[in-house]
């Protein structure tokens, strides 16, 4: 046989090669590869981005290895932003109460961060509303919803009932979604903490629930990666500390991390003093939200103490 019917002989032989182990891989592994690449490719809207919980979680996603220009940053007040336009991000304005000022806001987002607001001008689930409708209508095909902790032990009163209608609104949505049921952020006790370290005294009230505090940064981590990996469409997370907290915790952590004593004692029967469980029993969870986002437990009471150190000694006023 010549030498170029050889060589072509060899080089066929390797492409039969090549295509019969191609066919021979695991659907599942073809699949995951395909989801990595489309993930890959998203562009993501943050609403709230100029927030304290937006903010971390445009910080933890460039962290990630995200890049600036694939994040779309919605804020009523873009000008703080102006520096993550300037590493490529699109900074755009955009208020849930103004509908009119959405669909520009979302253009271009295929994944959205749809940070839950506060009390404001129209009621919370009717402005939530606007921005599930416009995100839809805008093509965005997954949205990942900052929820309330209380949803999981069934309670859709006070602020659960805000709550509740948002993710009814989502489960109904045509797209995919995802709750991150958010406990209270520790940076709630920071007040509490440096008036314990200040005054040596930390009162424990006649009726108290303890509460699964999580970090702002865990939450904003947690956000990130839903937002960044594959494997979360229609899942529920519960996003708190790793233990329930009460006054008695919170007292020996700030002793732990100041050196300074704190006595405990029980508040007087109908006195106002001392902490109050926000929120009753239904924020009584611990949930291992955090480590199956993030594939790290989420800090606990101390190590956040230890963060914040100077604030709770020398607290601003």
């Amino acid at each position: 046989m010549p030498k170029s019917s050889t060589s072509f002989a060899r080089r066929a032989g390797l492409l039969a090669l090549a295509l019969a182990l191609a066919l021979a891989l695991p659907v599942s592994a073809g699949a995951a590869t395909h989801g990595r690449a489309a993930a890959g490719a998203d562009r993501i809207i943050i609403s709230g981005a100029a927030g304290h919980l937006g903010e971390l979680t445009v910080e933890d996603l460039l962290a990630r290895g995200v890049p600036a220009r694939r994040l779309i940053l919605v804020s009523r007040t873009p000008a703080k932003l102006a520096r993550y336009r300037r590493m490529g991000a699109s900074v755009r304005y955009g208020d849930f109460t103004h509908p009119d000022s959405l669909p520009k806001a979302f253009a271009g987002g295929n994944r959205m961060l749809l940070i839950s607001i506060g009390f404001g001008p129209m009621p919370r689930p009717e402005a939530h509303k606007n921005a599930i409708d416009a995100a839809v209508a805008d093509g965005v095909k997954h949205i990942v919803y900052t929820s309330w902790i209380a949803l999981s032990r069934g309670d859709r009163t006070g602020l659960g009932a805000d709550h509740y209608a948002t993710e009814q609104l989502l489960r109904h949505s045509g797209v995919a979604w995802t709750f991150l049921r958010n406990s209270i952020y520790m940076e709630e006790l920071l007040p509490e903490a440096a008036r314990m370290a200040a005054t040596g005294r930390a009162v424990v009230p006649g009726h108290e629930y303890p509460v699964g505090y999580v970090s702002r940064a865990d939450c904003a981590a947690a956000a990130a990666a839903a937002l960044s990996t594959p494997g979360h469409d229609d899942k529920v997370y519960d996003i708190t500390g790793p233990a329930l907290i009460d006054t008695r915790a919170v007292a020996a952590a700030v002793s732990a991390v100041t050196g300074k004593p704190v006595s405990v004692v029980a508040a007087a029967p109908g006195s106002p003093a001392g902490r109050r469980g926000f929120g009753g029993p239904a924020v009584s969870v611990v949930g291992r939200g955090v480590e199956e986002l993030t594939g790290r437990p989420p800090m606990t009471l101390k190590a956040f103490f230890e963060r914040h150190r100077a604030e709770i000694l020398e607290p601003s006023h």
